[in-house]
């Protein structure tokens, strides 16, 4: 499905991060990271190409509407993996982002980013 397609995760729950790495490799992906960071996440995108992300709302360091933004703005697909709602600084940018509830299975997130890479 994915091809070896780059996949940044970017997730601060240890093994949420490890169960959405194992999807992504199954789904024929490659992990970028996971990191735990907006900060992390940025340098990340500076360094390497990226074809898709799955972005968890609230990091160790801050929202993640900066590296949203960032990928948004340069027309990466991602997928927001979530117990909460959008931050609202997000949610107010851009209101058709991808979002998924945390009590979903990280191969249906990896699903619907597949979706969205392919369309």
């Amino acid at each position: 499905m994915l091809d070896g397609a780059p996949i940044l995760i970017v997730e601060d729950e240890p093994f949420i991060a490890m169960d959405l790495a194992d999807a992504v490799r199954a789904a024929g992906g490659s992990v970028i990271g996971p990191v735990t960071t907006v900060r992390e996440g940025l340098a990340l995108v500076r360094d390497a190409p990226v074809a898709g992300a799955i972005l968890d709302c609230h990091l160790k360091d801050r929202d993640v509407s900066p590296l949203a933004q960032v990928l948004l703005g340069i027309g990466t697909p991602l997928v927001v993996y979530t117990g909460s709602a959008l931050p609202q600084a997000l949610a107010q940018w851009r209101t058709e982002i991808p979002m998924i509830r945390k009590s979903e299975s990280p191969g249906e997130v990896v699903a619907l980013l597949v979706a969205l890479i392919c369309d």
